[in-house]
């Protein structure tokens, strides 16, 4: 092919090569006659309630939502989050200057660095944490200061261990809790220390909400919002795709500071026309629904992280549970990798797992288990995956 190369140089710091690889492994598995059980994305494997499904086919028959809608959102939307945003965390906003509707969370999450930063400007971001994170900044030439996530520290940050000359200049600090990949929880008292840290060096938080109802073990997770004054500081953004098994219809939305709220908004009146106002129409029936019944999909989560763990404990691989997610961040046996052991376990188990090191250079060392297949089939991959680590030797010792 003549001339010059189509793809930009930003596009090799997007994304990671280790999804591609994964995905090669499974088709490997496939071709060779595997029953494969994919634990590898985390896309529900549930439709939305009845009433949800209703809402969408009555709208997509309404001739009337067919034009433009707004890219906010319509005021009908917008008001159903501020309702459920009291109603779930008892706060207040504002629907027309602190909620912003979104077409899935990583659309908001790609285009915020580009809404609120300048080339060259720093950004606190998670390792390991999920890929938009970091590729976002790329997107946009902010330099990312990457935040070391460990099990000993609870997988919080330690804030007061970031240099101060770096804290000065960041221009956010993004993190996500409850944590994909790593299933972690914060308490009040971290949100508190967060929000007065953000306060101390003049920097925006952005919080990563999208598994709030995916709970367990009595635990509620909570919003940074909750925080006095944390409005001053802070936005958050939240999904429908993975609480009301809506991710096909990618809807999400992005609320609190104004300011930041109005800069997003800006941007994306100049890249799209907002949300199909037939999908906003189910993401109102989904948010009111859980509202009237308060059912959550947490107990059907917790279930599936007790098959699965119970399972893999039989054979001595034991992990701890997590309070929250669809994911189980397991610690892998000494000997392998984290890719050694996810393509071994694909080719040989027929079990798809994500290595840790796909989410950064802190994830070596685990492998994010997605619990997207019902009991029996997770029970059969936890027997699997036991049987392999009993049967298989790591590469350090062959």
């Amino acid at each position: 092919m003549n001339g010059r190369q189509a793809a930009s140089k930003r596009l090799g710091g997007l994304g990671s090569a280790i999804f591609s690889e994964v995905a090669s492994w499974k088709r490997e598995a496939l071709e060779a006659g595997r029953d494969v059980i994919d634990l590898g994305i985390g896309s529900p494997d549930r439709p939305p309630s009845a009433r949800v499904i209703e809402a969408l086919q009555q709208a997509v028959l309404n001739p009337a939502n067919y034009g433009y809608p707004t890219s906010e959102g319509s005021p009908r939307f917008r008001a159903a989050v501020a309702r459920w945003y009291e109603h779930r965390f008892g706060v207040k906003l504002e629907p027309e200057r602190e909620v912003l509707a979104l077409m899935g969370s990583q659309d908001g999450l790609a285009h915020l660095a580009l809404a609120i930063t300048d080339p060259d400007d720093v950004v606190l971001v998670p390792d390991p944490g999920y890929p938009i994170y970091t590729a976002s900044l790329t997107i946009a030439g902010a330099e990312p200061y990457l935040l070391p996530l460990r099990e000993e520290h609870g997988y919080l940050p330690q804030l007061d261990a970031i240099p101060e000359q770096i804290a000065r200049k960041a221009k956010f600090i993004l993190l996500n809790y409850p944590s994909n990949p790593l299933s972690a929880v914060a308490d009040r008292a971290f949100f508190e220390r967060l929000v007065d840290f953000a306060r101390r060096y003049g920097l925006i938080v952005v919080h990563d909400l999208a598994y709030s109802e995916m709970a367990f073990d009595g635990y509620e997770p909570m919003s940074v919002l909750e925080v006095e004054g944390a409005k001053d500081v802070a936005v958050e953004f939240h999904s429908l795709s993975k609480s009301f098994n809506m991710a096909g219809c990618r809807i999400a939305f992005l609320v609190g500071r104004p300011d930041v709220i109005s800069a997003l908004k800006i941007l994306k009146s100049n890249i799209d026309y907002g949300v199909f106002l037939a999908v906003q129409e189910a993401g109102i029936a989904a948010l009111e629904e859980d509202m009237e019944r308060g059912e959550s999909v947490g107990p059907l989560y917790e279930r599936r992280r007790d098959a699965l763990l119970e399972t893999l404990a039989g054979y001595g691989w034991s992990i701890p549970k997590p309070k929250a997610t669809m994911f189980v961040w397991a610690p892998i046996p000494d000997g392998w990798t984290s890719r050694q052991i996810s393509r071994e376990m694909t080719l040989h188990a027929g079990v798809v797992v994500i290595p840790g090191d796909a989410f950064g250079a802190e994830g070596e060392g685990y492998v994010r288990i997605a619990l997207v297949q019902d009991e029996e089939r997770l029970r059969e991959a936890g027997r699997r995956m036991g049987e392999f680590v009993r049967s298989h030797r790591p590469p350090s010792s062959r």
